[in-house]
């Protein structure tokens, strides 16, 4: 017997709810490299062709309206790409579970307007003779 569709959605969001629990630390935003020009006009990095100076890591994101932007030392680097990492699987995580949400309201509704009735079996008199007995 195969389960129903609102207890599979049902189980669907309890198992997103359980996997949101297990993420960890969290962090919005995307990682690049930089390479920067110093200010020494003897430097490397005025070469021709010029070596930069990097690469250098930086976060990029917006929280809360303002934009934010932070260097990531080399050592954190691991640590931040598994917390964007976790809040990439967050975002993914949600919108499942509102799609789930909104099939098992949609599945709800159904069952509210259209309530399963008890089927009788059907008799075995023919379509001929049942309107042979009305015309009767």
């Amino acid at each position: 017997m195969s389960a129903s569709p609102t207890s599979t959605a049902q189980r669907r969001i309890e198992t997103i709810q359980a996997e949101l629990a297990t993420l960890g630390r969290l962090r919005p935003g995307s990682l690049s490299q930089q390479y920067n020009v110093c200010g020494n006009p003897t430097c490397r990095c005025k070469g021709d062709p010029p070596q930069k100076h990097g690469p250098y890591y930086q976060l990029s994101y917006t929280w809360r309206g303002r934009s934010r932007t932070e260097f990531v030392r080399r050592d954190d680097l691991s640590a931040v790409k598994e917390q964007l990492r976790n809040y990439e699987r967050l975002r993914k995580l949600v919108e499942e579970w509102i799609d789930a949400g909104i099939e098992l309201a949609d599945l709800e509704r159904q069952a509210r307007r259209y309530p399963q009735r008890k089927r009788t079996p059907k008799s075995r008199v023919s379509t001929k003779s049942r309107a042979a007995a009305r015309q009767s």
